[in-house]
């Protein structure tokens, strides 16, 4: 999948991480939303039309899986990046890419990747 003109849904709680990631995203030639909470991410789901979405796994203690769902059932694709290690997904999104932080902007390609050729 291109990242260059696709409009981009970034959630991260780290600061220093989420501002990393926009400008990795905005140097690819994304469009790019960010939100540092779950609830900014949902406010920004019903707000805007996106291609895709990373989301930070854990946000504040709380997991950003409703909004991977919100997200999903817009047909918009979702890739989960994680501190913590791949941990088992719920059920109906263990099919969503997880990348592994530290994260390039190769491996957040390579995600969405395997989605394009998952046909998800």
């Amino acid at each position: 999948m291109s990242i260059a003109g696709r409009k981009f849904l970034l959630v991260e709680d780290e600061p220093v991480i989420g501002f990393a990631l926009e400008d990795m995203m905005i140097a690819e030639g994304a469009d790019t939303q960010f939100a540092s909470s779950l609830d900014e991410g949902l406010s920004l789901a019903d707000a805007h039309e996106f291609d895709a979405a990373v989301l930070d796994v854990n946000l504040h203690g709380r997991e950003s899986y409703p909004l991977a769902r919100k997200l999903r059932e817009k047909g918009v694709d979702v890739v989960f990046a994680t501190g913590y290690g791949v941990e088992p997904l719920p059920s109906d999104l263990a099919e969503v890419e997880t990348v592994a932080k530290p994260y390039s902007v190769e491996s957040i390609r390579a995600a969405f990747a395997r989605l394009q050729q998952a046909g998800t």
